[in-house]
């Protein structure tokens, strides 16, 4: 299927690592061009230079951190400048700190709520008036099916989904007269760099093994193994296109068919 995405300017944020490092080279490989935004800019230079590599598409690395409004504003500014217009918005950075609410402290909340959902809210609230302009965009945020499929070990990540769910079904509402149309993916657990912590926390917080604790999630889905890099980015890069452009204040799961209480069976042990 030819997504007719060739030409087509992407903005994605968290690019230098995991989910969003694999959208930027699977929008890549469809001829957009691609501005990444990540806050080490060392890391977000190199991933730069490898997926431009990889896919012979013009991919930039404009470092901020998207806690903060001002950083915000300047990278979509930059973006813009650089190509000329945004067709494409993936709102990707961040990751909410999990674990029960006896260990999370104020600044795991503040980093859950800061980057996983006020970072979203910055980076789309800059990016609208260019797609207004344009009277056409796509924002497609990745979110997390913990919004919607409950945990105790996931309160803070649950918390700052639901918030970002939120936004996107309600902004889906407001803009869709501009013909800029929204939607969430939500992935369940998804094979990266930040999977191993995730792992050493669970056996923290759940007083299990690192063993058993990998073992929670891969058995809570019915398909028995968690996500890779590349089904999630190729969901969100078909969905980035024209051809989904009518896909909008919806949500879509990629987790398995998850059923995250069959993670918690360990909850007696403590």
């Amino acid at each position: 299927m030819d997504l007719g995405m060739s030409g087509k300017v992407a903005l994605v944020t968290g690019g230098s690592i995991g989910i969003g490092k694999g959208i930027a080279r699977s929008l890549g490989r469809e001829g957009c061009k691609v501005a990444i935004v990540a806050r080490d800019a060392a890391r977000l230079q190199a991933a730069a230079e490898e997926i431009q590599g990889d896919t012979g598409s013009e991919i930039v690395a404009f470092p901020g951190d998207l806690m903060h409004k001002a950083d915000a504003d300047r990278v979509v500014a930059q973006t813009a400048a650089h190509f000329g217009r945004i067709d494409i918005l993936v709102n990707n950075a961040g990751a909410a700190p999990g674990g029960v609410i006896e260990t999370l402290d104020e600044d795991d909340w503040e980093l859950a709520m800061g980057l996983k959902f006020m970072g979203y809210v910055w980076v789309t609230r800059a990016t609208l008036p260019h797609m207004k302009a344009q009277e056409r965009g796509r924002v497609v945020n990745l979110i997390g099916n913990d919004g919607v499929k409950h945990s105790y070990w996931e309160i803070a990540p649950g918390a700052a989904n639901a918030a970002g769910q939120n936004l996107t079904i309600a902004l889906a509402g407001q803009y869709g007269k501009h013909n800029i149309s929204f939607c969430a993916v939500n992935p369940g657990p998804v094979r990266t760099e930040r999977w191993a912590g995730l792992v050493r926390a669970m056996s923290r917080d759940m007083n299990i093994s690192l063993e058993e604790a990998d073992t929670l999630a891969p058995r809570s889905i019915p398909l028995g193994r968690i996500a890779e890099v590349d089904e999630v980015a190729d969901l969100v890069t078909y969905l980035a296109s024209d051809r989904a452009h009518f896909v909008n204040g919806t949500m879509i799961e990629i987790d398995g068919g998850q059923q995250k209480p069959l993670m918690d069976m360990s909850r007696d042990r403590r």
